[in-house]
């Protein structure tokens, strides 16, 4: 009925297997990391970083070269501390952008290098940035842009106008008054 020492020991190994993998998954997908890799720490300032978080990858030319290290808000605007590699040379022209991997997916540091002539260092500032594309606003603009319709000089009170002339409906979906602008 009781277990032998073979199979005792066997399953402490397969124990301590099982939880040392634990463990490494942890870290990977937590994009933590244990043992820092030597670098150095550049900033960049961004109107709006929109889903950007601490542990994203920072890319030079599709490649990643480092990590965000901090967030902070400074002087209204976002603050974003990156570490990057050793042996990656910024130069003072370089431009970051907060880009976003597929449609939905994570957002990252895009750099781009410019012809800058000197390298940044430690603690150094990227001066150009290029903010985060948010599609909310975008689709915010079109439908106030195309709500208006009013030709120069038309307004009604609340803002919005009411074509009177060149309605037409849409076939393929029966149900849109759209403007016909070609008069």
């Amino acid at each position: 009925m009781y277990a032998s020492r073979l199979t005792q020991l066997i399953v402490g190994v397969f124990a301590l297997v099982g939880i040392g993998a634990l463990v490494y998954l942890s870290v990977r997908l937590g994009n933590i990391g244990i043992f820092p890799q030597p670098g150095y720490t550049l900033y960049a300032n961004f109107d709006n970083i929109s889903g950007l978080k601490t542990g994203d990858q920072v890319q030079l030319a599709g490649v990643p070269i480092g990590k965000v290290q901090s967030i902070s808000l400074q002087d209204n605007r976002a603050h974003v501390a990156m570490r990057i590699n050793k042996g990656v040379a910024i130069d003072t022209d370089a431009i970051a952008a907060i880009k976003t991997s597929g449609i939905i997916g994570d957002k990252y540091v895009a750099i781009a290098l410019g012809p800058g002539e000197h390298d940044l260092t430690d603690g150094a500032t990227i001066r150009h940035t290029q903010s985060a594309f948010v599609l909310e606003d975008a689709i915010g603009q079109l439908i106030n842009s195309s709500g208006s319709g009013s030709k120069s000089g038309e307004a009604t009170s609340s803002g919005n106008s009411t074509p009177s002339t060149g309605e037409a409906s849409n076939s393929k979906t029966g149900n849109c008054n759209c403007l016909d602008n070609s008069k």
